[in-house]
């Protein structure tokens, strides 16, 4: 059976569609992030506009040791900036504003950072590859505990963070992550 032609779905400018390429990029970084969530078995709420500083909220439906249905929150970041991509950890540079309520102590759930790191080709961003049998992304999300991103002084503009390569956004670790939730480790 002869299949369909691998398509490359590339993105060089509003050329290609209406939508600006930062927020398609904010976009694709809310699609990766639902697809994950629910290959983990786990819904997602939207939060718009994000004025909280959280984009979605992943929950759960299962009972955990401490919890049942846990849920935590994310702010998602998206770039093809592969210089912050180190041996070891991503780094991001964050305004105060959105770190500050990201890292809020009185903050209800659990939250994380998310970057997701999309490639780019000569044409521009390289945001899938699909045929009859796949729908592939080159793309990887890494994260990090908002209670670890540290403080940000006061008067400071922006605070690079680091989120380790080990951290990596996937069906496993995300599964993981509620967990941990569930079981009362946060």
């Amino acid at each position: 059976m002869a299949g369909l032609p691998n398509q490359r779905v590339t993105v060089a400018g509003s050329e290609t569609g209406s939508l600006p390429i930062t927020a398609q990029q904010e976009h694709f970084s809310v699609a990766f992030t639902r697809m994950v969530a629910y290959a983990a078995g786990f819904s997602v709420k939207s939060h718009e506009p994000d004025y909280d500083g959280v984009d979605i909220t992943i929950v759960s439906s299962a009972e955990y040791e401490t919890y049942y249905c846990p849920e935590i929150e994310l702010q998602l970041k998206c770039t093809t900036q592969h210089h912050y991509l180190h041996d070891d950890h991503l780094s991001w540079p964050m305004e105060a504003k959105p770190f500050r309520k990201l890292t809020h102590p009185k903050r209800y759930n659990p939250a994380l950072l998310g970057v997701l790191l999309i490639p780019e080709d000569d044409h521009g961003l390289l945001l899938l590859e699909q045929d009859e049998d796949m729908l592939l992304t080159r793309s990887r999300m890494y994260w990090q505990w908002a209670r670890d991103l540290g403080t940000i002084p006061d008067g400071q503009a922006t605070k690079t963070v680091h989120l380790p390569r080990a951290n990596l956004f996937d069906v496993e670790q995300l599964q993981g992550i509620m967990e941990t939730i569930g079981e009362g480790g946060v």
